[in-house]
């Protein structure tokens, strides 16, 4: 779903960028509130209230989810939906830089190849865009971020999405009203069906995040973070076969040089989870067989051994 929403944005015209967010903001919230009422899940909204840092981090949360959503509407409806693709091909390289940075984290030599890899791709794009990449710059920055401030969060991802919507429903909302008082508004004035269209906004960004909250707990995590690459390459390939997005030379060798440090992270991962497992399993094994020889086995069927010499210590 994510990687087809391209082809939803485009439908929304005349609406400008701002106005087709303003309206994802208040319909998500509208949507996100009729499935907590179905749900009864409205136990974490005391619990929250008590806790102003975490008030604080997902109103963060929500103007970085904010201009990440803008610039993607934004750069769909202006025919830069190659460039958007690549955003979300580096947010992984952007999301490990900020670890290291931020988080203090210690990368695995495949890792740290992968994000110089990915830093040339983007210096490759630079050079033959003649400017940085900077939507999807924006992009990878902004999503990464907003990774970040969820993993501090932690809580649900509906909760999260109802939360974060609330934060910007005011705000959105009195836009729209401005919109529609100095006669700026396309939702009255295109027809019933371009009104259907953009209250569906709510549908088109809640529906993904909730299929993927139900996906985190029951899919391993590197799959998932596999199934992830989706997104972008199905975005990349609707700009360059359905939108006919020019793709020159230098971007093919900036974009091949972004799967390279894709490639590069993901059999790091894989490698990674294959020996976390074979020493779980070791470690498992080991702690199986500790009983059988330890204090409380059976005694040996036989009388004991009084000779003098070395005892041999109990496991």
């Amino acid at each position: 779903m994510w990687g087809l929403v391209p082809l939803f944005w485009p439908l929304l015209k005349p609406a400008a960028a701002m106005e087709i967010l303003a309206h994802r903001m208040v319909w998500s919230l509208v949507l996100v509130a009729i499935g907590l009422l179905a749900l009864r899940r409205w136990g974490w909204v005391r619990e929250l209230v008590r806790q102003p840092r975490k008030l604080g981090l997902i109103a963060v949360a929500a103007v970085v989810i904010t201009v990440n959503w803008g610039f993607y509407i934004w750069a769909v409806n202006t025919g830069r939906v190659v460039e958007a693709s690549l955003g979300y091909f580096i947010n992984p390289l952007v999301t490990i830089a900020m670890g290291v940075l931020l988080l203090k984290e210690r990368l695995r030599p495949a890792q740290w190849t992968a994000v110089l890899v990915g830093v040339a791709a983007v210096l490759v794009l630079a050079i033959g865009y003649g400017r940085p990449p900077w939507i999807s710059l924006t992009l990878a920055f902004s999503f990464a971020t907003y990774g970040l401030v969820k993993k501090k969060i932690n809580i649900g991802g509906l909760e999260s999405l109802a939360a974060e919507t609330a934060v910007l429903f005011l705000p959105a909302l009195g836009y729209l009203v401005w919109l529609s008082a100095s006669g700026s508004s396309t939702f009255t004035t295109e027809g019933a069906g371009h009104s259907a269209l953009l209250a569906a906004t709510g549908v088109v960004t809640a529906v993904p995040l909730i299929c993927f909250g139900a996906a985190a707990i029951r899919v391993p995590l590197s799959t998932l973070g596999l199934l992830q690459y989706l997104a972008p390459v199905f975005q990349f390939l609707l700009g360059v076969t359905y939108f006919h997005e020019a793709m020159p030379a230098e971007r093919w060798a900036g974009f091949s040089l972004v799967w390279l440090a894709l490639t590069l992270l993901t059999w790091d991962a894989l490698r990674t989870a294959h020996r976390t497992r074979a020493e779980a399993q070791r470690l498992s094994a080991i702690a199986a067989a500790k009983p059988a020889a330890g204090p409380l086995a059976p005694a040996p069927d036989r009388a004991p051994d009084l000779a003098p010499g070395p005892r041999e210590p109990a496991s």
